[in-house]
C-alpha cells in the first residue's frame, strides 16, 4: 500500500497519535505525517503511507494556511487557550487599530519559536524543559507571512485566515500581535485549511479512513504520490528504456520540452509513477535522464 491520506486531524489528539492510530489498523509499519498540528488544533494532516513515505522531506516545505482566533488581552505561557494565564488586559484596541497591527505582519517575518514545542535542543524537546519550568534562549527563525484575511472583530476576539511559510507557530503570531498592540494576546482555536495541495474540503475523519478499511475500498481514499509533484513536467518512458531508468542506465531525453528541467516527473511505460529526475547535459552535448528520488 502506498499513497497518501488527507487526514482531518480531529482535537484532542496529537500528530503522532493519528499516525499511531492509522498504523494500527492498516497493519503497516512506514507511515508518517507531513508537519505537527498541536493537539488542540484541527485540520490538515497528510499521512503518507509506504512509499509515499519518501515524499514527506518536500510535503513537510510547502506553505500552509490556517484559520485562527485570536483573543486579546490575555497573554499565557503556551500562547493558547491551554496554558497559564501571565498577564491581562482590559485596553483592547479599536479594530482599526487591530487591523493596522494585523497587516503590519504581512511579509519576511523574525519569529521566535515558543517554548511550548516539539523542537530540539541539546537533544531535548522544548516543551519538555517548559514542563519542568526551564526557560532557555531561543534563537529567531525567518519565516513569511503571505497574507492575513481579518474576517470578523468582535470586542476582544480576532478570527482571520493566514497563509504562510513552512515552521510558522501561529499562536507565536497571535502572541506578537497582542504584545505589538500592548494588550497581550493568545490563540484560542486554530483550524488547518491547506498544506501545499492538501485541502480541508477534502480531508477525510479518520472514522472515514477506518470504514474504508474495514470496507476493502481503503485505495479509493487514498492519493497517489505524483500528486505531490503535479507543478512539475512528466515524462513517460518505453520499457526498454524504463528497465534502464530503474537500473541507473543511461536514457536519452530529446524532447524539447525537458531540456534541462529542474524537475520531472518519470513514468514507466504501464504509467507507474516511478521517481522525480533532472534532465542533465551529458560530455557528449546530449540530454539524459538523471533519477533525484525514486518511489518504487
Amino acid at each position: 500500500m502506498n499513497g497518501i491520506f488527507n487526514v482531518l486531524k480531529p482535537p484532542g489528539m496529537t500528530s503522532f497519535d493519528v499516525v499511531a492510530y492509522l498504523r494500527g489498523k492498516l497493519k503497516i509499519r512506514k507511515i508518517g505525517h507531513t508537519g505537527t498540528l498541536d493537539p488542540g488544533a484541527v485540520g490538515v494532516l497528510p499521512v503518507c503511507v509506504g512509499k509515499a513515505t519518501k515524499a514527506i522531506e518536500y510535503l513537510i516545505d510547502r506553505d500552509k494556511a490556517y484559520r485562527a482566533e485570536m483573543v486579546l488581552g490575555i497573554s499565557t505561557d503556551t500562547q493558547d487557550s491551554m496554558g497559564k494565564v501571565l498577564k491581562r488586559s482590559d485596553k483592547i484596541p479599536a479594530p482599526q487599530k487591530i487591523a493596522e497591527a494585523i497587516k503590519e505582519f504581512v511579509g519576511d517575518y523574525s519569529q521566535i519559536p515558543p517554548m511550548y514545542s516539539a523542537i530540539k535542543v541539546g537533544g531535548k524537546k522544548l516543551y519538555e524543559l517548559a514542563r519542568n519550568g526551564i526557560e532557555i534562549k531561543r534563537d529567531p527563525r525567518d519565516v513569511k507571512i503571505h497574507f492575513i484575511d481579518i474576517l470578523n472583530v468582535d470586542g476582544e476576539k480576532v478570527i482571520f485566515d493566514v497563509g504562510c511559510s513552512k515552521g510558522t507557530y501561529i499562536r507565536t503570531l497571535c502572541a506578537d500581535i497582542g504584545e505589538r498592540l500592548g494588550c497581550g494576546g493568545h490563540m484560542s482555536f486554530l483550524v488547518r485549511m491547506q498544506s501545499g495541495e492538501f485541502d480541508i474540503k477534502n480531508s477525510l475523519t479518520i472514522e472515514q479512513i477506518s470504514r474504508g478499511i474495514e470496507e476493502n475500498i481503503i485505495s479509493n481514499y487514498m492519493v497517489g504520490i505524483d500528486r505531490v509533484f503535479e507543478e512539475y513536467k512528466g515524462i513517460s518512458l518505453d520499457e526498454d528504456n524504463t528497465k534502464k531508468f530503474l537500473n541507473g542506465g543511461f536514457v536519452p531525453v530529446n524532447d524539447p520540452r525537458f531540456i534541462l528541467s529542474q524537475r520531472i516527473r518519470v513514468y514507466s511505460y504501464n504509467g507507474e509513477f516511478l521517481a522525480l529526475g533532472n534532465i542533465i547535459q551529458n560530455k557528449k552535448n546530449g540530454f539524459h535522464l538523471k533519477s533525484v528520488k525514486l518511489f518504487i
